[in-house]
């Protein structure tokens, strides 16, 4: 049934006159505008939901979101209340929330890097597609995982749960306090965990987040679930139906690649603006394309895997036509794309095209996070597991 949701320091001499410090500190924010002024990416333009080569989407009512038991594509907005599960209420059961660090040296898959302030990378000469970056060096990190348990876990019992990126996300376990008490999704565990910093090529949240491969997974697995496990006390379900993935932008990719490439591990994936896109660094000859391979080879060379999957794009959403000019780095493409290859693939999937809303939009993710979560969860039993 459809549901309605309201939803660096500057140090200088001592000028000499009032008049000489009044010209050097305007011609110092002239030169700071024009600074900005050069680096500054230009505002993403508004994307129509029915322009040709975009999937053919059902527009639904202002104010609304899809059904949770419904596949396809759908146009929402341009108003975005937030959802009533999106709100503490006293009389819902409030989970317990706890937080542990994470070091790099403790890592034995990611003992940290670090792109230099203020660098990129270049094309390479040969191919667009690729980028050099000559200013990544070995680096240490810190992360926070927050855990966030039910009320309702029964101590003993095994758990399904989600694994988010970017973390903490506070409004999900919000929104989780709420759905598992209307019963609407499965009494489930949350695992919140921090990037290792920075962003894109070159940095640890780039090699984590935008790498091809199942080695992100595989730390999960290996370096953070025992710790949650042994630290709460609470056992976490092995059965790959009962694990979700969930994150934006980069995030959001990392919660298909993990999926995708450990299929055995994870079947549910629920993105927000997720960077299908050519991000991938360092270069791998087996996907030179990054995520984008997914839309353009992947998804549609491989038989169809067992994932249930929720994805969202803001109108808004980025468009980077960068010194690459590789045709890669445009967010909406990226996504109509997911939808269309993964509908010819016979996937159950859910795609919100959002009118009014930007890149991992707030407004949009209070509306929709909770219909999101109901969909992805679509399936499973929602009464909790019995102790052993």
């Amino acid at each position: 049934m459809n549901r309605q949701r309201q939803n660096r320091s500057l140090q200088a001499d001592k000028p000499s006159s009032p008049l000489l410090t009044t010209t050097l500190l305007l011609s110092l924010t002239i030169a700071a505008a024009s600074a900005v002024a050069q680096t500054a990416r230009p505002t993403p333009p508004t994307r129509d939901p029915h322009t040709q080569g975009y999937v053919t989407a059902q527009e639904l009512p202002d104010g609304t979101v899809p059904p949770a038991n419904a596949d396809g594509n759908f146009i929402l907005g341009p108003t975005h209340n937030p959802a009533p599960e999106m709100s503490a209420h006293d009389a819902v059961p409030q989970g317990a929330i706890y937080e542990f660090t994470m070091s790099s040296s403790d890592s034995k898959l990611y003992p940290g890097i670090a792109r230099e302030p203020n660098t990129f990378g270049s094309p390479h000469p040969a191919d667009p597609a690729k980028l050099i970056v000559t200013t990544s060096h070995p680096a240490p990190y810190t992360r926070r995982v927050t855990v966030y348990i039910p009320k309702q876990y029964i101590a003993g019992s095994v758990a399904p749960f989600i694994i988010g990126a970017d973390g903490p996300d506070r409004p999900l376990f919000t929104a989780l306090d709420n759905l598992i008490a209307q019963h609407h999704v499965p009494v489930m565990i949350a695992i919140s965990i921090s990037n290792g910093t920075g962003d894109a090529q070159g940095s640890e949240r780039g090699l984590e987040y935008d790498t091809m491969s199942g080695r992100y997974a595989e730390f999960v697995e290996t370096e953070v679930l025992p710790r949650v496990e042994q630290q709460y006390h609470v056992k976490l379900t092995k059965d790959p139906n009962g694990r979700a993935t969930m994150g934006g932008s980069s995030g959001g990719s990392c919660a298909l690649i993990m999926a995708w490439y450990h299929p055995e591990l994870y079947h549910r994936v629920l993105t927000y603006s997720g960077t299908y896109i050519n991000q991938q660094w360092p270069y791998d000859a087996k996907t030179p394309h990054g995520a984008w391979e997914f839309h353009e080879h992947l998804i549609a060379d491989t038989p169809a895997k067992q994932l249930r999957i929720w994805m969202e794009v803001g109108d808004r959403d980025l468009l980077n036509p960068n010194a690459m000019r590789d045709d890669m780095h445009d967010w909406v493409v990226a996504n109509e794309r997911m939808a269309k290859v993964l509908a010819d693939k016979g996937y159950h999937y859910q795609f919100v095209f959002v009118r009014n809303a930007g890149h991992t939009d707030r407004a949009a993710k209070q509306q929709t996070l909770p219909e999101a979560l109901e969909y992805l969860w679509q399936g499973y039993p929602t009464a909790p597991a019995k102790s052993n």
